[in-house]
């Protein structure tokens, strides 16, 4: 599987940008997962429902599943280190890719979403897993890819490219992103 992330202040807009890349990608004909790091806790079960009193009752593992999909909540104790990013993307279905938004110090490939407005200063220098950078900003000392943030399909073509994730259309082996300029 293939690796990139997305990374970025809180507020920047990665979970944005990622949401409008997903099906640009799939419409690529790519299948994509995404691992999304909280750093607070979190809970996708509710007081009450039956997973969440298995848990209560010390189930390490509950597994809930339906006809549409299906959910495994895993119990992890403080005492214990947060697992690492290749320990989870191990637990994953294999696809083509796979979009991280977090995990900033794991080594993998990041995207950059930088907006100078917020006052935070730039991940991008010193950090060579930095590759590109989705601004909504000109960026003319960046040393990286400058993406336009506002500009969803140019960025997932530029991933494309980058991951050499590209699918040919069919009927002209060109590179396919739903509403991408081709510049091949």
């Amino acid at each position: 599987m293939k690796v990139i992330g997305l990374v970025g202040p809180s507020g920047a807009g990665k979970t944005t940008l990622l949401s409008a890349m997903l099906p640009l990608l799939r419409a690529a004909g790519l299948s994509v997962s995404t691992v999304k790091h909280a750093h607070h806790g979190f809970d996708l079960d509710r007081p009450g429902k039956d997973s969440h009193r298995h848990r209560e009752a010390g189930a390490l593992e509950v597994m809930v599943a339906g006809p549409e999909r299906w959910a495994l909540l895993h119990e992890h104790p403080r005492s214990v280190a947060e697992p690492a990013l290749a320990e989870l993307l191990a637990r994953m279905t294999p696809v083509d890719l796979v979009l991280v938004e977090g995990f900033r110090s794991h080594p993998h490939p990041k995207i950059e979403v930088y907006r100078p407005a917020l006052g935070e200063p730039p991940l991008w220098p010193g950090r060579g897993d930095i590759v590109a950078v989705a601004s909504d900003s000109l960026l003319p000392t960046c040393p990286r890819h400058v993406l336009p943030l506002g500009a969803p399909a140019t960025i997932a073509d530029w991933l494309l490219g980058f991951m050499a994730l590209r699918r040919g259309d069919a009927t002209t082996g060109a590179p396919v992103v739903a509403g991408a300029g081709n510049r091949s």
